[in-house]
């Protein structure tokens, strides 16, 4: 299914994991390592423990990084930092129901959050609760009516549904919106070919290539065109 790797992609693309510059891993294992004296010294400091928790991010330590959160919540349990990145942490670990009761707490806290409601949609998808998932990005598309990225969002749960007219739609707005995005025209050229409407499908490949796009980069595409 296309849409529970674009909605964790969105995701991140949307929340930057911590405010650091990038590092090396090994880089990130020292400053790990200084921020566990830091907390040897101060072991209450929900700071020192958010920090940590975006290290391990950073090194993909998902347990690490949820247990990190755990201790932040346990003293200030409507924490938005550690319940969105918990969240995060949980959907890594496959603990979809903790992921998804995290994205709701942190929805009472910060209500109307673009990244949370995608990243619950997300989640609502592993767990199969398509219905569910395809509220929460209608309701998105209520609040955010010029985001391409809500529209790409719901195309791409809209493709995995088979509905390819509803999907067309969302992608044509997406495009429309962000009309510099190549990801997303495409997603739309995908549903021209499953559309069976390969002519126009052709014509969007032509566009791609005269704004830039090597014609060898969508070979694949093209081959769907015949």
């Amino acid at each position: 299914m296309w849409l529970g790797k674009k909605l964790l992609f969105v995701v991140m693309l949307l929340s930057s994991v911590s405010a650091v510059s990038a590092q090396t891993p090994g880089q990130w294992r020292d400053s790990l390592s200084v921020i566990n004296r830091r907390i040897a010294s101060s072991p209450y400091s929900s700071d020192l423990h958010l920090r940590k928790a975006a290290i391990n991010l950073e090194l993909r330590q998902w347990e690490y990084a949820a247990d990190e959160y755990s201790i932040v919540l346990d003293h200030d349990p409507k924490n938005p930092a550690a319940l969105f990145y918990r969240a995060y942490a949980n959907t890594n670990l496959r603990r979809y129901d903790l992921a998804r009761r995290d994205y709701e707490g942190f929805l009472g806290v910060v209500p109307r959050s673009m990244e949370a409601m995608l990243g619950l949609a997300h989640v609502c998808v592993k767990m199969q609760r398509m219905s569910e998932a395809m509220d929460h990005l209608n309701r998105l598309v209520e609040l955010y009516p010029d985001s391409a990225v809500v529209y790409a969002s719901r195309a791409s749960l809209e493709r995995d549904l088979s509905f390819y007219d509803a999907a067309l739609y969302d992608w044509t707005l997406a495009c429309r919106l962000a009309p510099d995005n190549t990801d997303f025209a495409i997603s739309r050229t995908d549903i021209l070919l499953l559309l069976g409407r390969k002519d126009e499908a052709r014509d969007e490949l032509d566009a791609l290539v005269g704004r830039g796009v090597p014609r060898g980069a969508l070979r694949e595409w093209y081959e769907r065109c015949r």
